[in-house]
């Protein structure tokens, strides 16, 4: 099964989503190769101690969006990590279902340059997010090997 598909099952439920997705609650709900959707429901569960929705989530969701849009281009027997990600906090959020949308800038043989733009759901721009992420060869688990 392609990285593509196997994103397309966890949209429908019939896999699950990545750990951290079920732990924060969000999910994907749109998915083409080198471009994916997230969405979550940003509530005061979520929040910092100023009573914001924590600056941390946003950074988790826009990392999930443009993690899964690079994947999505990848071969099967390739995995990727993200080497760097820069996200700008545009206006803070209190309750808001948000939109984090993620695409390929560009794409080499080995480095992917990404954006994520993070919408409220009055379609405004809450933040905005770009990674540079590196392929990595990958196991039939399709998961990343511990090295002691």
């Amino acid at each position: 099964m392609s990285h593509l598909e196997r994103i397309k099952k966890m949209m429908t439920g019939e896999i699950p989503g990545a750990p951290v997705a079920q732990v924060l609650g969000f999910k994907v709900v749109e998915a083409e190769e080198g471009r994916v959707v997230i969405e979550i429901e940003a509530s005061e569960r979520l929040h910092n101690p100023m009573g914001t929705l924590h600056g941390g989530i946003l950074g988790d969701i826009a990392d999930a969006a443009m993690g899964l849009s690079f994947i999505s281009t990848l071969a099967e027997d390739e995995l990727f990590t993200t080497v760097e990600l820069k996200l700008n906090f545009l206006k803070p959020i209190f309750e808001s279902k948000l939109r984090a949308e993620g695409q390929i800038i560009k794409k080499g043989g080995t480095i992917g340059l990404l954006e994520c733009h993070i919408y409220d759901e009055k379609k405004s721009l809450v933040a905005h997010s770009t990674s540079t992420c590196i392929v990595l060869k990958g196991n039939s688990n399709h998961k990343r090997e511990r090295k002691v």
